[in-house]
């Protein structure tokens, strides 16, 4: 694997209607999760990944791991669990700018996973560790299984990429600070959002902010600032590059992830930073712009055709 993930990923309804879930009766259904939005916007630009996970030994979860496999995700390291269930979550897009999610996660299955559930073998031979700031909220079991990839990664020279990916709704707010602040600590790079990064250190900022994090212990940080584009420092350098607007934002759940795919692609091709972080920004303007958290995931020809448009700053 180029790239091995772990966390969970749900089973997604979307009411057909916009507006109030309650008046909903008819829904779409669709798989999301952080993770594997992630690993699937890296297999469609062409890179080898790995997910480690659980699912409910039903048939929610057997759809979910045949889907995510569909995508050419490795997921031989994804357990069928017959004690616990698949979680699912519900999305209410009221309007393009305000959308909601409601999860159904307690108790489900990747809840479960622990540190046994990590392969080190399998970790050995990648060359990056994605990790998520959700699964540490999942559950105490799930918190040691962070904790236990990042030493392997550490241990096989693995580079760390943590996204702090806050969810306010899964955990109390004291301990979400204190864990994902001891996460990016011990990350190689670390991908907040410019709210994230608020609510770590008090600091709205980007400059001071991207500072913070290096202070922190990270070596490299790149700031996200929606449709601002982002703002990259390391050691040495800082560059802010700009986004890329887009005319109708359609759903913007899943963007973040689609950045973080087309960062390590970049990362992964051998790009500089700052066009790494061009092509983030690409993939996550592209997502926006399609229903559903993997479905406006790019392919190499997508992103080839966006670099082509005669104004690059705008998608029509």
């Amino acid at each position: 694997m180029d790239v091995v993930t772990f966390g969970e990923t749900m089973v997604l309804f979307t009411p057909e209607t916009t507006g109030f879930m309650r008046y909903a009766h008819t829904y779409s259904r669709k798989f999301g999760g952080s993770e594997t939005n992630f690993a699937i916007g890296l297999a469609r630009l062409g890179h080898r990944v790995g997910w480690i996970s659980r699912v409910g030994d039903d048939e929610l979860g057997k759809a979910l791991l045949a889907f995510v496999r569909g995508e050419g995700v490795d997921v031989s390291r994804v357990r069928l669990d017959p004690d616990a269930p698949t979680g699912i979550y519900f999305k209410e897009i009221r309007s393009a700018n305000d959308v909601n999610v409601y999860y159904y996660r307690k108790g489900s299955a990747a809840s479960r996973m622990t540190p046994g559930d990590l392969d080190e073998e399998y970790l050995a031979q990648a060359k990056y560790l994605f990790v998520s700031g959700i699964t540490p909220a999942l559950s105490d079991t799930c918190r040691a299984m962070t904790q236990a990839a990042i030493t392997l990664a550490k241990k096989h020279g693995l580079t760390v990429v943590f996204d702090p990916n806050l969810r306010k709704k899964l955990w109390p707010e004291e301990q979400a600070r204190e864990t994902l602040l001891a996460l990016a600590a011990q990350a190689d790079i670390v991908l907040p959002g410019l709210s994230e990064g608020e609510f770590l250190f008090g600091e709205s900022d980007p400059l001071k902010l991207g500072r913070r994090f290096l202070e922190h212990g990270a070596q490299t940080v790149v700031l996200k600032l929606g449709e601002g584009g982002a703002h990259y420092f390391t050691r040495e350098t800082d560059e802010y590059i700009p986004g890329y607007r887009v005319d109708r934002v359609v759903d913007p759940v899943g963007a973040g992830d689609g950045f973080a795919a087309g960062f390590v692609s970049g990362l992964l091709d051998g790009l500089p930073m700052a066009d790494a972080v061009r092509r983030a920004n690409a993939v996550g303007a592209i997502v926006t712009m399609v229903n559903g958290d993997v479905e406006g995931l790019p392919e190499r020809a997508d992103l080839k055709r966006f670099a082509e448009e005669p104004n690059e700053e705008v998608i029509r």
